[in-house]
């Protein structure tokens, strides 16, 4: 269990440095020695007493085993560009630099901007980003991903072939480019969020594990000289104000509690407080993100005491502005929820049939005919209410929504 732990949490950072040392076009013999790093921890650790620091202990053996590697190498192809040029007589020196902690936080942004290139489809680039970099197994990926292991190793595999034959670098990029590419990261940290936050996996609806690894990565690139921007600062708090609500989303029995019937106390005030911290700073400048609005919108969530407390009318002019920047129909759908928890249902009703295509987003995501459907009922049109409601029924998977939407059903007078 404790290598297990360990695999998780260190894998990633062991890859990104062999990565810088070797280049990526030995990421398989990175692999390897990764790999062959851990189960040398398993059969030291069944007959001696575990070390006290066995993160130091694995960087270690990591750290050994690269310097034998390229003693024996015979071609510099063997390694790096970057370490051919630091490479003198002193290998073992020269190898320690890469092993500081400084250079292990710059080898795993290094990594998440090679997976994160915008030339890579987004699909692959999540895939690849939790293989390489957070140590996920290809099982774990697919089970988060609600996808079939060949589909995600075909996806690994596309992504690592690409970065091959087109030769990406394994380097933070800088002017220009580091901006287009930061969005890319950014969209990739998101997209894993929320994952995490409202999984499609049928028997559990928070991923717990991909948000934390969400927040790792996000808070590595916020503390890096590169990634000290606002817009990063945006999605951290935003990422901070969503998990302090966990404790209080799902009952004991898996059951959705929504919004107005949450227990405020159980929300975390300690994790709010933070989130508010990474809001302010992410204030400087002039520039305004997606994230930056969607931060605000949980904030000022989180600021009401009770949900008849809530500033609806501070919301709605927020979703607004969000709604120029990301028009997009699943906004549409969160702003039409905020006009009938001011009392216009008709309103709320009319925008989100104005949605384009919403026939096909009815019948394939379940979530907007649950919220019609729902305010069809609170309209007192029965009959569109039900139908919807228990297309929306079908159309999930997630045990925990089907609870709710049967629950919604039964309420419906007969």
């Amino acid at each position: 269990q404790l290598v297990d732990h360990l695999f998780r949490h260190e894998a990633g950072k062991m890859i990104a440095v062999l990565t810088r040392i070797f280049g990526i076009h030995n990421l398989e013999l990175v692999e390897d020695t990764v790999q062959e790093t851990f189960l040398k921890a398993l059969q030291v650790w069944k007959y001696r007493p575990v070390p006290d620091n066995p993160s130091a202990w694995l960087m270690q053996v990591a750290r050994n085993q690269t310097i034998d590697l390229i003693r024996r190498q015979q071609k510099l192809s063997g390694i790096s560009e970057e370490l051919a040029t630091r490479l003198r007589s002193d290998t073992e020196h020269t190898i320690e630099e890469f092993f500081l902690d400084t250079e292990i936080a710059d080898s795993q942004l290094r990594m998440i901007f090679t997976c994160c290139h915008p030339s890579l489809n987004p699909e692959d680039q999540v895939a690849l980003t939790l293989k390489t970099v957070s140590g996920f197994g290809v099982t774990e990926i697919a089970r988060a991903l609600v996808s079939t292991e060949t589909t995600i190793q075909k996806r690994i595999y596309r992504a690592r072939e690409y970065i091959k034959k087109h030769s990406i670098r394994f380097e933070i990029p800088i002017g220009t480019a580091l901006q287009d590419r930061l969005e890319t990261v950014y969209t990739v940290l998101y997209l894993l969020f929320n994952e995490g936050y409202n999984s499609v996996k049928a028997d559990e609806l928070i991923r717990h594990d991909l948000c934390a690894e969400a927040m790792r990565l996000c808070k590595l690139l916020s503390e890096h000289r590169i990634g000290a921007h606002p817009t990063t600062y945006a999605l951290l708090s935003l990422m901070c104000f969503q998990v302090s609500r966990f404790d209080s989303r799902i009952g004991e029995d898996n059951t959705i509690i929504l919004l107005q019937k949450q227990d405020r106390s159980k929300w975390d005030r300690d994790l709010i407080h933070v989130g508010y911290h990474y809001l302010n700073q992410s204030s400087d400048g002039d520039y305004l993100s997606v994230y930056h609005i969607e931060s605000a919108i949980a904030a000022e969530h989180c600021l009401s005491p009770d949900f008849a407390s809530t500033n609806w009318k501070s919301l709605l002019y927020l979703y607004d502005r969000l709604l120029e920047r990301k028009p997009i129909p699943i906004v549409r759908l969160n702003r039409s929820v905020l006009l009938a928890q001011m009392g216009d249902l008709t309103a709320a009703i009319d925008a989100i049939l104005d949605i384009e295509d919403i026939g096909d987003l009815l019948r394939h995501h379940y979530i907007y005919s649950a919220v019609l459907g729902d305010l069809y009922g609170r309209a007192g049109n029965l009959a569109e209410a039900r139908r919807l409601l228990d297309m929306a029924y079908h159309l999930t998977t997630s045990l925990a929504e089907k609870k709710l939407l049967r629950e919604k059903l039964d309420a419906l007078p007969q």
